[in-house]
């Protein structure tokens, strides 16, 4: 889907850099295809000399003509960029934008009329190309230019297509997921250490169990409460550690967790449409 396609990144950050990267390495884009913007000068010789793209601190000049254009800006600063390209952007190009909580209607009625846009939310794992990717398609995306970010985003993991009304959720629990883990992770490790495991060794322990436990999950497709019973023999230890784990409310506490993020990200959404009306 991206073989002679050409992209722009507005705001080469981390993400951007992991994105590009990806597509470096996982599709036909070659470096010479991608143009990219930053907003600071001391971050253009780095990009370039890391990733071989030509960068600007130019917006304008970065998107003119590109098939596609990430918008990776934070999003208290879309509002701003969408009005600086307004008069650049044409509807034969295809806009992204991975910025949390500005939806697909914001940024189309910030373009032209007709701009084809996809809301995309990603999470920090696509870094190392395990990234899960939330996609949502606004009205005038077509097939072709939902598959062309759906490839983008499988360059750097997995990727899955909801309502948009769902992208909340979304950013709640795989965007925001990661941090949940790494206290989990963080828990165990500490459980070993009180054990009398050395810490470098018990971090090791609890990460590759995670890692192990979640492929397991992906790759058999097994329901999480199956795989947990097949870990749980009948007067074992598992067992006690999971009466502990119920008693401690873990189940409940993550999903308030997942439903408060959620929520926050609601908040966000509103509070950016009453400040740029």
């Amino acid at each position: 889907m991206l073989a002679k396609k050409t992209l722009a990144v507005v705001g080469v950050g981390k993400l951007g850099e992991a994105l590009i990267s990806g597509l470096l390495k996982n599709s036909s884009l070659a470096a010479s295809d991608i143009t990219g913007s930053v907003g600071k000068t001391t971050s253009i010789e780095r990009v370039e000399k890391k990733l071989g793209i030509k960068v600007s601190q130019d917006n304008k000049e970065t998107v003119a003509g590109k098939d596609i254009i990430l918008l990776a800006v934070k999003p208290q600063n879309m509002d701003r960029v969408l009005k600086e390209l307004k008069e650049t952007i044409t509807p034969k190009q295809l806009v992204i934008s991975v910025a949390a909580s500005v939806t697909s209607s914001f940024v189309q009625e910030r373009l032209k009329e007709g701009v084809p846009v996809v809301r995309a939310m990603p999470n920090t794992p696509s870094v190392i190309n395990a990234g899960m990717a939330g996609l949502c398609a606004g009205v005038h995306a077509n097939a072709d230019q939902i598959a062309m970010a759906e490839a983008i985003f499988k360059c750097v993991g997995e990727t899955v297509f909801v309502d948009e009304s769902l992208m909340d959720a979304v950013t709640a629990l795989s965007a925001s997921g990661p941090a949940y883990l790494y206290v989990v992770v963080e828990s165990l490790a500490e459980a070993g250490v009180k054990l009398g495991i050395p810490r470098e060794t018990a971090t090791l322990l609890a990460a590759q169990t995670m890692f192990g436990a979640a492929k397991m999950v992906l790759d058999s497709k097994a329901h999480p409460a199956m795989l947990k019973d097949t870990v749980t023999t009948p007067a074992g230890c598992t067992i006690d550690g999971l009466m502990e784990l119920e008693e401690g409310k873990l189940r409940v506490t993550l999903i308030k967790a997942v439903v408060k993020a959620a929520e926050r990200a609601r908040e966000l959404v509103n509070s950016q449409t009453q400040t740029y009306k």
